[in-house]
């Protein structure tokens, strides 16, 4: 199912190939740390380095005797090698190889997730822009509260994204470290020194302490980023899909020409896109799950933690990578119904407003809760009686006792409502270029 969303990039740092070809970087690091040493012969080192290569066809072959995947590996790695092969591996373990070896997977594929976080971010930014002042109702409880700007909502997803960022930012550095400490992490058979040396070559950070593998609550940390930034993604999908209700018909993602909403319904323009996000968000908090079950393991290690790894790291970018390129194209070509924004935000009949009129009651000596039982009288015979809540507040003497038409009047004024939209922009946008829109 994963496989078909693979964008090339993503599934090649995930692909058997690269998954060994880190492993040959790992061992040829090693065995160049070890040989500037004194540990191994340079001769070595420098045999590793030039003939080392696999198979993985061979490697699969080897693997149905061994049962054991860097055994397989380390054997077809030795066939190209020749006799200097019995320098490679030397005195590390296992996982000193996998878990080096998968922290610069993780990172790579965490530079793809930030690029694409970043591109969407900017499609967001530009439609924020476009929309700074374009009047909607905004809901709570899925019930009309006040008015508010679509530019405003836009703006909310944006700063929410720029978290994600930071918290992908911060997994990123969490992850990228190695360890070549051995079967327990004592060291017993290589000197700290070979691992801090092998983590410079590749860039990476000696961890402090390991077991035999690199500790689970670091990759735990990588995947809630990734869960949490699926979780927004889905928030913001959802969003589309509930304005997209006919009922409602504010916004709609986009819908292609050629493109066929139902096999029964000729009239359907689904939001099918955005439902796959919201799909794909509920697998990757599911992996996020496994990747807390893989902290607890026996003693210094099991491999109860491996088989899950195997699936939970490559689906989990992957999705999210076609999540975001997704939904990047979504945000681009989402139409919005200005016209239907305004219709929606009159349809009752001006009761939200009803704030405003409270507070402006109260200002002038009523007090909050006598204002209150006016206020919402009037507001209950709107609803009642399909009447314009202006034209009651006009109409009662109570509340034009104390508040004169001009007053009433300036309590409907959407400029009034709107009169620090600048000011969420300049909180939200305030290290970015200036945005233009309506």
């Amino acid at each position: 199912m994963i496989a078909r969303y693979t964008h090339p990039d993503m599934g090649r740092i995930w692909s058997d190939q690269r998954r060994y070809e880190t492993w040959l970087r790992v061992e040829t690091a090693a065995a160049e740390a070890m040989a500037a040493a004194g540990i191994v012969p340079a001769e070595a080192a420098r045999d590793i380095r030039e003939r080392g290569a696999f198979d993985i066809a061979r490697i699969d072959e080897i693997e149905k005797t061994t049962q054991h995947d860097v055994i397989a590996f380390t054997t077809s790695v030795a066939e190209k090698v020749g006799a200097s092969a019995r320098w490679m591996h030397f005195g590390m373990t296992s996982s000193d190889v996998i878990d080096t070896a998968q922290a610069l997977q993780m990172r790579e594929a965490c530079d793809l997730i930030l690029g694409d976080l970043d591109r969407l971010g900017a499609a967001i930014r530009q439609r924020a822009g476009e929309h700074r002042r374009t009047p909607m109702i905004g809901r709570t409880h899925g019930v009309h509260a006040e008015p508010m700007t679509l530019g405003v909502k836009l703006a909310l997803w944006y700063a929410e994204l720029q978290r994600s960022v930071e918290r992908v930012r911060r997994a990123r550095e969490v992850i990228s470290v190695g360890k070549l400490s051995g079967a327990v992490g004592m060291f017993a058979h290589l000197p700290p020194a070979i691992e801090a040396d092998v983590c410079h070559r590749l860039g990476l950070q000696p961890v402090p302490v390991a077991s035999q593998v690199i500790q689970r609550d670091r990759h735990a940390e990588l995947l809630s980023a990734l869960a949490i930034a699926a979780a927004s993604l889905e928030k913001f999908a959802l969003e589309i899909r509930g304005l997209q209700k006919s009922e409602i018909g504010e916004l709609e993602e986009p819908f292609g020409k050629g493109q066929k909403g139902s096999s029964a319904m000729p009239h359907k323009r689904n939001p099918i896109g955005c439902e796959q996000i919201v799909g794909l968000a509920r697998l990757i908090r599911g992996n996020c799950h496994a990747a807390f079950e893989n902290i607890a393991l026996w003693h210094e290690r099991d491999i109860s933690h491996s088989s899950v790894e195997r699936v939970i790291l490559p689906d989990s970018f992957i999705a999210l990578d076609h999540m975001l390129r997704r939904f990047t194209r979504i945000v681009q070509g989402m139409v919005v119904y200005p016209e239907r924004m305004k219709e929606n935000l009159e349809r009752s009949r001006g009761v939200v407003f009803s704030g405003t009129v409270l507070l402006e009651l109260a200002r002038r000596g009523t007090s909050r809760e006598q204002a209150y039982e006016w206020v919402q009288r009037n507001a209950m015979r709107s609803f009642a009686e399909q009447r314009d809540f202006k034209s009651l507040l006009l109409d009662d003497a109570d509340v034009t006792g104390v508040l004169g038409p001009a007053e009433i009047e300036r309590a409907f004024d959407l400029d009034e409502q709107f009169q620090y939209v600048d000011a969420i922009f300049h909180r939200v946008f305030a290290s970015e270029p200036a945005l233009t829109g309506n």
